[in-house]
């Protein structure tokens, strides 16, 4: 087995209707040697430590919420130092003020030139955004609910992808850093 690393789990699709029980799945993830697994909010948020690879990982959560929980949705995997990045690469830096409506989007691959500019083409409004490799940054000062950009994002970008506030961004970082000092 590798090196033990922290990451941040983030389930695509969790929230309203779809709820992922998460006490249950902590208890699962420990019984299955996952460390440290802490749960944030309701809506498919993970930080744990394994020396596993992040494809294994996501395999195992994959099996784990399938067999237990007839859950199956699409997981995207950040290691601690990955999510530090997404942080510090915000080229909304005056936006992160507003930890509502600015978002990260975790992509499942890279989105090509193509879908990008399809996309810039879409935004008819005040939005913005900004892709970096696999995260798309979103800031709709009017708020997402007001978007007509925001439920065309993962559309037009023909990748799944995974969208958080700048509020639950922020809390992951902070959580996977007391994880790593031992902390939860």
């Amino acid at each position: 087995m590798g090196r033990k690393t922290t990451y941040i789990i983030l389930f695509r699709g969790v929230g309203g209707a779809t709820l992922l029980p998460v006490q249950p799945l902590k208890a699962a993830l420990l019984a299955d040697g996952f460390e440290k697994v802490v749960t944030y909010i309701n809506t498919g948020n993970v930080v744990l430590v394994s020396d596993r690879t992040p494809k294994q990982i996501v395999a195992r959560i994959a099996a784990i919420c399938l067999e237990k929980f007839s859950f199956s949705k699409s997981i995207m995997i950040v290691s601690k130092a990955a999510w530090k990045k997404v942080i510090a690469d915000n080229p909304f830096p005056e936006s992160a003020s507003e930890r509502n409506k600015l978002h990260a989007y975790i992509l499942d691959g890279n989105p090509d030139n193509a879908a990008i500019e399809a996309l810039a083409r879409k935004n008819s409004g005040p939005e913005q955004f900004a892709v970096a490799g696999k995260v798309l940054y979103y800031y709709p000062p009017q708020g997402a609910s007001e978007s007509k950009l925001f439920s065309k994002i993962e559309s037009t970008l023909k990748v799944a992808a995974t969208a958080r506030n700048w509020n639950t961004v922020i809390n992951l970082a902070r959580l996977a850093e007391q994880v790593d000092q031992g902390a939860p």
